[in-house]
């Protein structure tokens, strides 16, 4: 099981895919009222409390896609992820992203092993489908033995004196990796709109539920604005 970022306290941290990976709040910039004050910025008036009025301006805003007062709040998330998942959230472009490197360090590797094995949808190349008749544990423990055969690979590149540069090549798309993402709120609604979502890859999906669970506190309202329209938060 993954280990909790030491730095993350426990509120502001989320296990996922059963254990083994993890998404925590580094820090945040902004509350819902520098939405609403970015909004009134002509006005020239500050406030520090949200009320009534706020929150449907707020709604408004979202609603009509005006969404350049959500820029004004600033999410850093620290991610351990699959190497795969890290591929598929980096073509976020919209986030500013820094990563531990297996250049410098070859500790605390590890790999992500499926709970569950999906099969390959019929009619669509890039989907999966589950399917609870399907027997997989013979399947997972092959892709087990093939994430430790890989690191033993690495660790004899490593012992006959290879540089990690060029050892790393052979560690499997399992690997976990581990990284800083920063985003304003309205590029990260477009993230969390389009990675929860059907179409979405389970591992990635299961990130972006995460991300919905820490930010809530944060953003109640804009978060009761989503829930309105019957998406889950």
């Amino acid at each position: 099981m993954a280990q909790q970022h030491i730095n993350i306290p426990p509120e502001n941290h989320v296990s996922v895919l059963d254990g083994q990976g993890w998404v925590g709040l580094i820090d945040t910039l902004g509350s819902e009222s520098t939405i609403v004050n970015a909004a009134r910025v002509s006005f020239g008036k500050i406030k520090t409390d949200m009320d009534e009025r706020d929150v449907k301006l707020l709604h408004y805003l979202i609603d009509n896609r005006h969404t350049s007062p959500l820029e004004h709040i600033v999410f850093t998330f620290s991610v351990h992820c699959p190497l795969f998942v890290r591929g598929q959230w980096h073509r976020h472009r919209t986030w500013s992203y820094n990563e531990i490197s297996r250049r410098y360090t070859e500790i605390d590797i590890e790999f992500y092993t499926p709970p569950k094995l999906r099969r390959q949808a019929e009619n669509n190349r890039q989907a999966s489908c589950a399917d609870p008749d399907f027997d997989d544990q013979a399947y997972r423990e092959l892709i087990d033995r093939q994430n430790k055969a890989s690191y033993e690979t690495y660790q004899k590149l490593l012992d006959a004196g290879v540089c990690r540069e060029q050892a790393r090549g052979v560690l499997s798309q399992n690997m976990m990796v581990t990284f800083w993402g920063t985003v304003d709120l309205s590029n990260l609604l477009h993230f969390l709109e389009l990675r929860d979502s059907d179409h979405a890859q389970w591992e990635i999906r299961e990130y972006a539920k995460a991300i919905k669970k820490l930010i809530k506190p944060i953003v109640p309202h804009v978060a009761e604005y989503f829930e309105a329209k019957g998406q889950t938060w």
